[in-house]
């Protein structure tokens, strides 16, 4: 997207409170990757909408998104799994000093391990992907059987700062990277029983909802 443009979208974003602004200066300093702006506001405007009652997260970070996500619908019981020790303890200090009327629960450990051990009578409305990005498919996978009918998947990071339109590039972590989010999004819009839309806001979005 056209850097003036993305400007012009951030400068008509609507207020935040002095909390985000903190939370966001934190994770800028330390090279914390949160969700940017644009898709935040994007996710939350969604889940206004949705109101979904039950939230899933893979990838807590330091409960940025948790936190915002609960903003946007403050009667949501949100679940989010960090396998990050130390953020994981800041998420937990984040979300009892900000977080006084939500409700989250934050599972410390692997993802891949952690999906299998949810309860399975206690579906999710929602479920929000944003951990390792080589893992998206498996996450995706795991965390299907956990949706309700009517559910859908939000997977961010899809268009990888644009590298998995233009893949040239010396770095090869970053070469290695973008084709994992490639093969996961050529993977992601085949599925039969979802229907799929990438949205290219912040650093791309896919919407996956079912297909009943």
């Amino acid at each position: 997207m056209d850097e003036a443009l993305v400007n012009y979208l951030k400068n008509n974003l609507p207020p935040v409170d002095q909390w985000v602004r903190d939370m966001e200066e934190v994770a800028k300093e330390e090279n914390i990757p949160i969700m940017d702006p644009l898709s935040m506001n994007f996710l939350m405007q969604l889940i206004r909408l949705k109101k979904p009652a039950r939230i899933l997260e893979i990838g807590t970070a330091i409960g940025y998104s948790a936190l915002r996500m609960s903003e946007a619908h403050h009667y949501a019981e949100i679940v989010t799994i960090e396998r990050d020790k130390h953020r994981y303890n800041q998420a937990i200090d984040n979300i009892k000093k900000y977080g006084d009327k939500a409700d989250i629960q934050v599972i410390f450990g692997d993802a891949m391990e952690k999906l299998n051990d949810l309860p399975s009578d206690k579906l999710f409305d929602m479920v929000f992907i944003d951990a390792a990005k080589g893992q998206y498919k498996h996450f995706f996978e795991l965390s299907r059987p956990l949706l309700t009918e009517n559910g859908f998947i939000v997977s961010d990071n899809v268009l990888f700062k644009g590298f998995v339109a233009e893949p040239e590039t010396d770095n090869k972590r970053l070469k290695k990277i973008a084709g994992k989010i490639r093969d996961y999004n050529d993977w992601l819009i085949q599925q039969p029983d979802f229907f799929t839309t990438i949205i290219p806001i912040g650093d791309g979005v896919a919407i996956s909802s079912k297909s009943n």
